[in-house]
């Protein structure tokens, strides 16, 4: 007895020791928000007053001294966010997470991306202001690399810090950039129904993509003159990082406000992620200052404002990748037929390291029209090469010249010059400033096929008929100056006609245009607390419709009670996502059945490139309206089954499913009890007391899909939606009062889990709440935390 006494004591001891030992080493893992610090370079000292949600304000006499000093704050915040972002376009996620991550490695490694950034770097201007400022904020990085604290998250894998440089920037110019493209689902898809089922199936899927469209409308007006200071998804669902995916915005002209100024909103919508996607940074010198949101290793914020102007984005989602069948050399594959005879594959090898397993290589085809994607994509069984031509690795890269000048103009039409720079991704650039403009700019470079071509199936490669034209002037892009409706706006869907057609890609479905274009057509008195509502907005005005369409043709002789209430609720729903709504449960679980009962039989295997996408969005809509279509039979039967017939079975198995999932009782079948958010941590995703400490959520929240506030899932089996995307931040730049702009992130402003910013913003957030973006001196100054960095000798 006497013996296990003294053992308990000693176990005692060393659990106090090992958590007071614990303890001491997470201290030195803290981000330092106080003190003074030396850093290398700078010519006067900087002062950075962390306010409170962690958001630094940088004050210097000069922007060099005040790069380097964001790029040190935001590497002790970021690190980790950087160390991946800059590994997934070089292939070198499986070095950190193990073989699992080596088929996502030679996707990416296998677009290009690498090599266009060498390509453009040889290129730069070394003595430009945008080189010089992207090394001073990659200077702060590497020498907080050389003496800050090292982030759990490289312990815990056991990585090694490595230096930053300018190619690191390029390749999460290139993520970004990929993002954006949905072609890599679509295309195939597309062609293998053809192919597969014939010409009326593909058309009528096709004639989605000109039905049901809110268009955005075009107008140029001068300028107020005066200036101023699948197995993708696969691949896809293993990153540890967010994809960009859709996004709101809307900016309205004085004379529909209240205080006669400039009103501008803007909600990118981003794969959800812990730490949140964007870092706000305010950065003042005597000769500038921008209240900036920026991407992890961007030196120059992708969104912003300050007191003379403010600008935001949405994906464009115009068409910039196509696939071309390349046609082999039956004597030699190393090379693949032009209209000027056989030319020879250049060939790319590329290595693979993986923890804790050998290296593995593997060779890329590269045609004339870009890489060969067979064994990079695995649903690409087809034997005939498949070439992916991609604008981004195509032209001309000046993204860091576009993010610089839009984030350093002195007028609109220096803004306008710097939008018109970007060749890919296609951003719908918004802007708004205290001079009374506003501006809308479809930025991306377009460009034109002969006219009867699909660009949406797979290209013929060897005729030389399939290729670009020519290549339109920015002037014909879409956009609006200064418009006589007196607000633009974008929410990923089809822009209005350029020289006389649709422009081809691959727009979201009008849902969310038809919503901000009834509300901002409604009044012309807004202030920043409408602004606050309507960012907020949970309200569908298409899935009513969708629904009584559904309804209608159900047959209603064989209904049960339960049924009969089910229906009364869906038919008198106003579209509404909030968490008590019921309406959007049976909804959600009706469209389910309903694509799977007419798609799913004729389609196959490929049904599952199909759900889930813009494309199926936009074809329901069109398909619930028609009375006769080649899809209503199921195949798989003797009988045709018609409209009727789909429909009513859908309906019948929907209510079923809900009762066997949340019980009889309609009146508990509640929005929140099926849909919840979490914010993913890479290492949280392993589950366990890893998920407890590194993720934050999950919350019940308001909002659905394609809803102002969109909050994205997917539909399937399950009857649950894991809300997986959404607004990457709301913002909100009032010009009567900019000093009280608001804002909000997901999170929190620091992805440092000792922080007490690292989940600060989580609750405020899904509760619809806003944080000030703090412009004015001596409110900063009143910071508790405050950072000063001296010049080292």
């Amino acid at each position: 007895m006497k013996l296990l006494k003294i053992v308990l004591k000693v176990v005692a001891v060393l659990f106090v020791l090992l958590f007071v030992g614990g303890w001491l080493f997470s201290r030195t893992l803290h981000p330092t928000y106080n003190g003074e610090l030396k850093l290398k370079s700078l010519s006067d000292k900087v002062t950075v007053y962390f306010d409170d949600v962690g958001v630094p304000h940088i004050n210097a006499q000069n922007q060099k001294d005040a790069y380097t000093a964001l790029g040190y704050v935001h590497a002790q915040d970021r690190l980790w966010q950087m160390e991946l972002i800059r590994r997934i376009a070089a292939g070198r996620l499986a070095e950190v997470f193990g073989k699992d991550l080596v088929r996502t490695d030679k996707f990416f490694s296998g677009l290009g991306i690498e090599e266009a950034a060498e390509k453009t770097i040889s290129k730069l201007d070394k003595n430009s202001k945008s080189y010089r400022l992207a090394e001073a904020y990659l200077n702060g990085i590497n020498q907080f690399i050389e003496e800050g604290a090292t982030p759990l998250e490289f312990y815990l894998v056991g990585l090694e810090k490595e230096k930053y440089s300018i190619k690191d920037v390029y390749n999460v110019f290139g993520y970004m950039a990929f993002s954006f493209a949905i072609a890599h689902k679509t295309d195939p898809l597309l062609t293998e129904i053809k192919e597969k089922l014939g010409e009326e199936y593909i058309n009528e899927l096709l004639e989605s993509d000109f039905k049901n469209l809110t268009l955005i409308k075009n107008q140029k007006n001068a300028e107020v003159e005066a200036e101023f200071s699948t197995a993708i998804n696969t691949l896809i669902d293993k990153l540890p990082l967010p994809l960009f995916i859709g996004s709101n915005s809307w900016v309205v002209a004085p004379e529909k406000t209240k205080n006669g100024k400039v009103l501008f909103a803007n909600d990118p919508h981003i794969a959800f992620s812990q730490p949140s996607v964007w870092y706000q940074n305010h950065i003042k010198t005597p000769n500038y200052e921008m209240y900036g949101f920026n991407l992890a290793l961007t030196p120059f914020p992708l969104l912003g404002h300050n007191r003379n102007y403010a600008y935001g984005l949405t994906m464009f989602e115009n068409d910039d990748v196509d696939f071309y069948y390349e046609q082999n050399n039956p004597n030699n594959p190393m090379e693949y037929k032009t209209p000027n005879g056989y030319k020879k594959y250049k060939l790319i090898d590329k290595t693979i390291k993986i923890k804790g397993e050998p290296d593995t290589t593997y060779q890329v085809k590269v045609s004339k029209h870009g890489p060969v994607m067979n064994g990079l994509i695995d649903f690409m069984k087809d034997e005939r090469p498949i070439a992916m031509q991609w604008i981004f690795t195509k032209l001309e890269n000046q993204l860091l010249d576009v993010s610089y000048e839009m984030s350093h103009a002195l007028s609109l039409s220096d803004f306008k010059n710097g939008a018109k720079k970007l060749h890919a991704p296609g951003l719908n650039i918004m802007y708004g400033d205290a001079k009374d403009n506003i501006a809308w700019f479809a930025s991306g470079k377009l460009y034109k096929y002969r006219d009867s071509l699909q660009t949406k199936l797979i290209l013929d490669g060897a005729s030389g008929k399939d290729e670009i034209l020519e290549y339109l002037d920015f002037e014909e892009n879409p956009q609006a100056i200064n418009p006589d409706w007196k607000y633009v706006y974008s929410a990923n869907n089809q822009p209005d006609s350029i020289a006389g057609k649709l422009y081809p890609g691959y727009y979201l479905p009008e849902d969310r245009a038809k919503r901000i274009v009834d509300l901002l057509e409604a009044k012309s008195d807004f202030t920043k607390e409408d602004f606050a509502e309507m960012i907020n907005d949970v309200t569908s005005p298409v899935a009513p419709e969708i629904s009584r369409n559904l309804l209608k043709n159900v047959n209603k002789n064989e209904l049960t009670a339960s049924e009969k209430k089910a229906m009364h609720v869906l038919r008198n729903w106003d579209g509404n996502y909030n968490k008590n709504e019921i309406a959007p449960v049976i909804y959600n679980r009706l469209w389910y059945e309903f694509v799977k009962n007419t798609f799913k039989d004729e389609m196959g295997a490929a049904f599952e490139q199909f759900v889930n996408t813009p494309f199926e969005e936009k074809t329901v809509a069109n398909q619930v309206k028609k009375e006769k279509s080649v899809w209503w039979d199921d195949v798989s039967t003797l009988e045709k089954e018609t409209k009727r017939d789909i429909v009513t079975k859908s309906f019948q198995k929907t209510i079923a499913f809900l009762q066997k999932q949340l019980g009889e009782n309609i009146d508990d079948w509640t929005w929140e009890r099926v849909a919840t958010v979490e914010y993913e941590h890479p290492i949280g995703k392993a589950g366990g007391l890893l998920r407890e400490f590194f993720n934050v959520g999950p919350f019940t929240t308001n909002g659905g899909d394609q809803v102002i506030n969109n909050q994205i899932y997917k539909i399937d089996s399950t009857g649950y939606y894991k809300i997986h995307a959404g607004p990457s931040t709301r913002r909100i730049v009032d010009f009567s009062d900019v000093e009280n702009s608001i804002t909000v992130i997901p999170t929190g402003q620091s992805g440092n889990v000792f922080s007490e910013h690292y989940k600060d913003q989580a609750e405020k957030y899904n509760k619809g709440e806003f944080v000030k973006m703090k412009l004015n001196q001596s409110d900063i100054e009143k910071s508790e935390n405050k950072l000063v960095f001296l010049p080292k000798k």
